[in-house]
C-alpha cells in the first residue's frame, strides 16, 4: 500500500484515539496533522514502520502533549500533563469510530460547506492544501473554514460519543449529504477546466463504505454507497481523448466498470428486498436500470419515470424534477416534456439554471426545433462554469448551424 493510502487510512483512527484519551478535537486535529506531515517526510525515506498506527500515534500524542502544555502553562496544569505520557503504541484501541467523527464533524452548528471541509480533513486525511485545490479556492481560505469549524465544535460542547437514537438518524443523515455533495463536486466538478476530481469521488466512496462498514443495516447508507459505484463506474466513458464530455447516450458502454456495476446492482436489490424505502435506494435503483441496459435505446425509460415518480413524492426537489421531466419526455415525448418544463420553471430554484436551457434544447432538438435548440444549447453554455460543459454544449450549438447573432 502506498504511504498516502495508509497515511488517509489511519488518520481517522489516529484521531478518534486521541480524542478518546484527551477530549479537546481542536487540539487533537492539529497534533494528528502533524504527525501525518512527519510522516509523508520520513516514511519514503525511512521506509513504512512495522506498527504505523501506533508511530502515527505516538508521534502525534507527543504533540499534543506540547501543545497542551504551551497552553496550559498559563493555567498552572503542568503537573497534569506528565501524566497524560503517551503510552505503549500497540496499546492503540482497534475500535472503528469512523461513525462518531463523521457525526462530530457534521455537527449541526456548522455550515455545510464547514461541513464538508472538516470531514475532508479529519476523517478523510486530506491536507489542506489538498482540499482548497479540490475546490478550487486559496488554502488560507479552507484554512479558516477548517480553524471556525473546530472552534464551533469546542464551543458547542461535543463529546466524542453518538449522540442519543433520536438525534443519531438526523446526524447520519446530514453525514450522508455531506459525502453525497462530496461525491457530486467530484463527479461533475461544479467549475474549472475538469469535469472530473477524481480524488473527491474516491474519498467519498471510501468514507462511504466506513459509515457503512459500522452502520450495515441502513439501508439509506447502502443506497447512497450503490448509487455512488453505480455512477463513478460510467467515469472511464464520460471524456473522449481530448477531456471533451460524451453525454450518457452517447458513451462506449464497454469501458464502463463492469465489477462497479455489479457490486451495485448486488447492494440496492438486496436493499430493497429488505429495508425500508429512502431517496438513496431510489436513485440508485434509478442509476442501475441505466447501467444495465447494453445501449442507450435499450433503456427501460418507463421503469426509470415510475422510480422517479416515487422519489418526486419521497424526497422532491429542483434536479428531481428536471430529471423526471427528462424519463417523462423519453416515455410520453419531447413536446410533452417541454410543457412539463415550463411549468418547472415557476420554481426560483430552476429559473435560469444551465441545466433548464440545457433540457430545453435537447427537448426542442428532439422535436424537430432545431433553431431554437441551438439557441438554448448557447444560453446553458453561457449559465455554466464548467468548462468541458461549456464546451460540450457550444458543441452541440455549432452542430444546429450557425447562430443567427
Amino acid at each position: 500500500m502506498e504511504v498516502e493510502d495508509l497515511l488517509r487510512e489511519h488518520a481517522p483512527q489516529v484521531l478518534a484515539a486521541l480524542v478518546r484519551r484527551y477530549g479537546g478535537f481542536d487540539t487533537c486535529e492539529d497534533a494528528v496533522q502533524e504527525a501525518l506531515l512527519a510522516a509523508a517526510v520520513q516514511w519514503p525515506t525511512d521506509g513504512v514502520p512495522a506498527n504505523p498506527k501506533g508511530w502515527l500515534t505516538t508521534v502525534a500524542s507527543r504533540r499534543w502533549t506540547e501543545l497542551w502544555r504551551n497552553g496550559a502553562a498559563r493555567r498552572r496544569r503542568e503537573e497534569t500533563a506528565a501524566l497524560l505520557t503517551p503510552g505503549d503504541p500497540e496499546q492503540v484501541p482497534a475500535v472503528d469510530d469512523t461513525l462518531s467523527l463523521l457525526l462530530m464533524c457534521c455537527h449541526p452548528s456548522l455550515t455545510r460547506v464547514s461541513q464538508v471541509a472538516l470531514t475532508l480533513r479529519a476523517v478523510g486525511g486530506l491536507t489542506t492544501a489538498e482540499i482548497a485545490r479540490a475546490f478550487l479556492v486559496p488554502e488560507a481560505t479552507i484554512g479558516q473554514r477548517i480553524s471556525r469549524a473546530k472552534q464551533r465544535i469546542r464551543a458547542s460542547g461535543a463529546g466524542f460519543r453518538l449522540p442519543s437514537p433520536s438525534e443519531r438518524d438526523e446526524r447520519v443523515a446530514a453525514v450522508m449529504d455531506v459525502l453525497y455533495l462530496i461525491f457530486n463536486e467530484g463527479y461533475t466538478a461544479s467549475s474549472g477546466a475538469a469535469l472530473n476530481r477524481v480524488e473527491l469521488t474516491a474519498e467519498a466512496i471510501r468514507l462511504t463504505r466506513q459509515l457503512r462498514s459500522r452502520l450495515p443495516d441502513d439501508g439509506e447508507v447502502a443506497g447512497l454507497l450503490a448509487l455512488m459505484l453505480l455512477t463513478d463506474a460510467r467515469r472511464p466513458a464520460r471524456t473522449g481523448p481530448d477531456g471533451a464530455l460524451t453525454p450518457l447516450a452517447d458513451q462506449d458502454r464497454s469501458r464502463w466498470d463492469t465489477q462497479a456495476i455489479a457490486d451495485g446492482v448486488t447492494l440496492i436489490t438486496e436493499t430493497l428486498a429488505s429495508a425500508p424505502l429512502g431517496p438513496y435506494q431510489l436513485q440508485a435503483a434509478i442509476a442501475a436500470v441505466h447501467d444495465e441496459a447494453p445501449r442507450a435505446q435499450d433503456t427501460d425509460w418507463p421503469q426509470i419515470l415510475g422510480l422517479y415518480d416515487l422519489l418526486h413524492s419521497l424526497a422532491p426537489g429542483p434536479m428531481v424534477t428536471l430529471n423526471r421531466i427528462v424519463a417523462f419526455a423519453m416515455v410520453r415525448g419531447p413536446r410533452t416534456g417541454l410543457e412539463h418544463l415550463a411549468a418547472a420553471e415557476a420554481d426560483p430554484a430552476l429559473a435560469g439554471h444551465h441545466r433548464v436551457h440545457a433540457v430545453r434544447a435537447h427537448l426542442l432538438d428532439l422535436a424537430g426545433n432545431h433553431e431554437a435548440a441551438r439557441t438554448h444549447y448557447e444560453l446553458a453554455a453561457r449559465h455554466t462554469l464548467s468548462i468541458p460543459e461549456q464546451r460540450y454544449l457550444n458543441a452541440r450549438a455549432a452542430q444546429l448551424g450557425p447562430s443567427a447573432s
